[in-house]
């Protein structure tokens, strides 16, 4: 199973949500985004954080995704940004201009690759000297913290431990990552961590009735319809919240530069 990003019936999976107030807070202590005046977003997705970047000050952003579909949803959801602009590619092969830009964005991208090296390597490409490199992915610890009324992922390996296997093999250790930016050529490699604000819910039925939809969790692809409704009853007995939930996640951001 798993999801087909390049299914049209997917392409708003990745449009419905806005980045937190959370997550602009944490990289804006380390990043000037206010004087920056060329981004590149790869694997934007929807198109939610070409917005974000955008919102921080930077004066445009290029979208960047293998996905025509994923593209599609994106050019929607952003078209009222006229700063952003996007193209076909992938993170090996951007197609885009070597030394141009003065940030490069990797956000819940490398986890679907496996040579994160080479990845890095185009990132460094695109940068010009002193330009920021932001890669935010989930280590295998962040992903199997318990679960609780806020961090509904721990609930899906709870219901199924299956999940655990596929979750932990696609996942990279921090140590890894800060090796692989490190033999790339990238300096002053910094790491956090960060409870991201996902979504905030009305009630439990709202989050329930998102995760019946599977949005924007290519995890939850891994399940059958069954399956599914059996995580969601689980989940339904475990969280015994009245009123509004705040659904969070985990990262691990690592912000690097090309000196």
């Amino acid at each position: 199973m798993g999801i087909d990003f390049h299914n049209q019936q997917h392409r708003t999976s990745y449009t419905t949500r806005q980045a937190d107030s959370s997550w602009k807070a944490a990289l804006a202590k380390h990043i000037p985004f206010h004087s920056m005046g060329k981004a590149v977003d790869i694997g934007c997705g929807g198109g939610i954080y070409a917005k974000a970047l955008v919102d921080m000050g930077v004066a445009s952003v290029t979208g960047v995704d293998f996905s025509l579909a994923m593209l599609d949803g994106a050019k929607e959801n952003c078209r009222a940004y006229p700063q952003i602009t996007f193209v076909q590619g992938n993170a090996f092969n951007t197609g885009l201009a070597g030394d141009t830009f003065d940030i490069v964005l990797e956000r819940a991208l490398i986890h679907h690759m496996q040579d994160v090296k080479a990845c890095f390597q185009e990132a460094f490409r695109l940068l010009q000297q002193g330009g920021y490199f932001i890669v935010q992915d989930r280590t295998p610890e962040d992903c199997l913290l318990p679960g609780d009324a806020h961090h509904i992922r721990g609930y899906f390996f709870e219901s199924f431990p299956s999940l655990i296997q596929k979750e932990v093999e696609r996942r990279h250790t921090s140590q890894l990552v800060t090796e692989s930016l490190q033999e790339v050529g990238f300096q002053e490699i910094s790491g956090l961590k960060l409870w991201e604000t996902r979504q905030v819910y009305a009630n439990k039925e709202q989050l329930l009735a998102d995760l019946q939809g599977r949005v924007g969790r290519s995890l939850l692809h891994e399940l059958n319809d069954n399956q599914l409704s059996t995580l969601l009853e689980d989940i339904r007995n475990a969280i015994t919240t009245e009123g509004s939930i705040i659904e969070k996640d985990r990262w691990t951001i690592w912000i690097a530069k090309k000196k």
